[in-house]
């Protein structure tokens, strides 16, 4: 019976593929009715496409087609052969940074996508973020998430939501069309039994935020049951996100300046002590200002000296551009910003450079106070960033660069944030929940970024990192020393320039010591180079470290594939010196020992697997309810975020071809068959 209603089934899908073939099946997406590929919808008939299409899908800046041309060389071209001469010697090299963390570049996720980027509950770990997470710890020893963002300031905890719900989103009755309009949350402890369960699998350790958007009434709630639940896992809390734009935003009067956040922290602040149930005081995270404010101004109200013994981190926030115009044409951004005219700004030197030195000053007065400083959210640009830009090999150069230049800054780290599905600079995104039965996730460029900077700093928690202002400080060719337990140990060199007919690579003349360092030769006699390329700086998807990669999109299980590559150069210590290419465009990791490889290598490989799906392949209509809170998107895209670059509103029933819902159908019988 069972083998007579197999051959039943399969011919009715025989059948199907019939009709598929001479009818066409409308799918309505995001935007309407979309045509098939290659083809244009008949004269007065509404357009059609098949589900394999999935036009609406790349609509989605996470996953846009769009490819820029890479800039021409630079004119006149840097030096393409040049030397770096460094002493052995920490105590010889002037300028270098406080000792930092292999973890310094963590991740900042937006609260609202918490479910479809973490885990759907304490006992449902999304298991490619686990792996992801897993790549970071091997190589840093640990990671830091922060977890909030524009949705941490409405963000209400309650007992117990419907069906055993975790979070849900509320209508805010927000309709602005300001970058910060965002959903209104309520969530339940089992958030951060969630994050408390991650912890145990990897090494993660957690920021969070207290609610700032009713400081007469406080809900100190996330931080009493983070105290409880999390336990040291919690770093901090962070009070106020980008306070220095509540005005703009329409969350405070016009008025709002910094004596007013001043007073309003000092509320949170005498509330945290009175709480009998947060055990840890000294946990906040201020001022997080974007750039409004400048840090000056706010601290010459006497917020850091009044507020010291409750603050341990200084936080800012900042991106280097924004693409606001394009996200809210309404919302009084000027004109739209063209991705292509903004890329050659990312692939320079320059750009780190600009983007800390607001910051310096700030940076003095944290290693003053002891106090940790970091870059609490950042990415390539607020609003979602640029297609083709953001998720670019170009990012992800610019974000070594970044990192570098913060950690030789006196940062102590830096966030990089994740929205959803319609920002462009995402380190990784699931798929959108229709589709995560089928497809994988995409892990963008600067996720690379994460693990270069990882391994260049390494787990011994000592490295001091130093700008070298290599070939005369040209902008297109940086590189760093970095020293370990006073020794140098590794350099990073990048190489911003993209290949021309093959010209743009270039080639270093390293020297150790010698007698322009007033020390003896220490050129090795070998060192190791590993090396993070891609055919262009407009690469999207062939990305490799050390010649491993995370695959393109919708390929990422969160683990590294391929066979590692290590490059051994021999070096000329008659000469004390190596030559070492770097490619165009790349950037090169050089080991000058040993030691300083076995200090950054991943000493195991921690991977997960996952016995449970989300759900067979079933069909469906998907109801407008359902598709505006699925997968923190609520715009004008199906699954969009509720980042910098939010969106509100609803979207309308997805239709999917009736061929697929006829196949789920018989799949879903023969299952029950068996």
């Amino acid at each position: 019976m069972f083998r007579s209603g197999v051959k039943s089934a399969l011919l009715f899908l025989a059948s199907l593929s019939c009709y598929d073939a001479v009818a066409a099946v409308t799918v309505y997406g995001p935007l309407g009715a979309e045509s098939p590929t290659g083809s244009a919808a008949a004269s007065g008939a509404a357009p059609s496409s098949t589900l394999g299409s999935a036009a609406w899908v790349s609509a989605l800046n996470a996953y846009n087609n769009v490819k820029l041309q890479a800039p021409p060389l630079p004119d006149p071209l840097p030096p393409l052969q040049f030397a770096i001469q460094v002493p052995s010697q920490a105590q010889n090299m002037p300028g270098l940074s406080i000792p930092q963390r292999g973890d310094f570049w963590g991740f900042s996720i937006e609260m609202s996508v918490v479910q479809q980027v973490i885990g759907k509950n304490s006992t449902f770990i999304q298991v490619p973020f686990l792996n992801l997470l897993a790549a970071v710890v091997e190589r840093a020893g640990s990671v830091r998430i922060r977890v909030g963002g524009n949705t941490q300031e409405t963000a209400t905890l309650v007992d117990q939501l419907p069906n055993n719900t975790m979070i849900e989103k509320t209508d805010s009755g927000d309709t602005s069309t300001q970058a910060g309009s965002t959903p209104t949350l309520v969530y339940t402890t089992e958030l951060l039994h969630l994050l408390n369960n991650v912890s145990s699998l990897v090494n993660a350790k957690w920021y969070l935020g207290i609610p700032m958007n009713d400081t007469s009434n406080l809900r100190l709630g996330i931080a009493e049951a983070g105290d409880a639940i999390c336990g040291d896992n919690i770093l901090g809390y962070q009070v106020g996100n980008e306070p220095d734009l509540y005005a703009n935003h329409g969350h405070r009067p016009p008025s709002y300046n910094e004596t007013d956040y001043f007073n309003e922290f000092g509320q949170v602040v005498s509330g945290v002590q009175q709480d009998g149930k947060i055990t840890s005081k000294n946990k906040l995270v201020a001022p997080s200002l974007q750039g409004t404010w400048t840090p000056e101004d706010l601290f010459a109200t006497g917020f850091l000296d009044t507020y010291s013994s409750s603050i341990s981190v200084i936080a800012m926030e900042h991106y280097p551009d924004q693409n606001c115009a394009a996200e809210f044409p309404d919302g009084n951004f000027g004109p739209i910003k063209d991705p292509q005219a903004v890329f050659p700004n990312y692939l320079t030197h320059a750009s780190g450079q600009n983007l800390v030195k607001p910051y310096l000053n700030t940076a003095g007065i944290a290693q003053q106070m002891g106090k940790e400083f970091m870059m609490f959210e950042t990415n390539t640009a607020s609003c979602g960033g640029f297609p083709g830009v953001s998720d670019s090999f170009g990012s992800a150069l610019w974000a070594v660069d970044y990192g570098l230049q913060m950690a030789y800054s006196n940062f102590t780290g830096a966030l990089l944030h994740v929205g959803g599905q319609n920002v462009s600079y995402n380190p990784f995104t699931p798929p959108p929940t229709n589709l995560s039965v089928f497809d994988q996730w995409t892990v963008g460029p600067v996720f690379y970024s994460t693990l270069f900077m990882a391994e260049a700093l390494g787990t011994t928690n000592t490295s001091r990192v130093v700008d070298l202002a290599a070939n005369g400080g040209n902008p297109f060719t940086p590189a760093y020393g970095i020293y370990e337990e006073h020794i140098l140990a590794r350099i990073a060199l990048v190489n911003f320039m993209n290949d021309a007919n093959g010209v743009g690579s270039y080639n270093v003349t390293l020297s150790i010591g010698g007698t322009p360092n007033n020390e003896p030769n220490d050129t090795p006699a070998q060192i190791k180079v590993k090396y993070l390329l891609a055919p262009s700086v407009s690469e999207k998807d062939q990305i490799t470290w050390a010649n491993q990669t995370f695959g393109g999109r919708f390929q990422a299980d969160g683990r590294l594939t391929g066979q590692e590559f290590v490059q051994t150069i021999t070096c000329n210590q008659g000469a004390n010196t190596c030559q070492i290419p770097v490619p165009a465009p790349g950037a090169a990791l050089v080991f000058l020992s040993n030691d300083a490889q076995t200090n950054s290598d991943p000493t195991t490989t921690m991977t997960f697997s996952t016995t449970a799906v989300t759900k067979a392949i079933e069909t469906l209509l998907v109801p407008s309810s359902a598709l505006a809170t699925s997968n923190g998107h609520s715009g004008k895209f199906p699954l969009s975020g509720t980042s910098k670059g939010g969106a509100n509103g609803a979207v309308g029933t997805l239709v999917v071809p009736l061929s697929l819902s006829l196949v789920s159908f018989v799949l879903g019988a023969l299952i029950l068959l068996r």
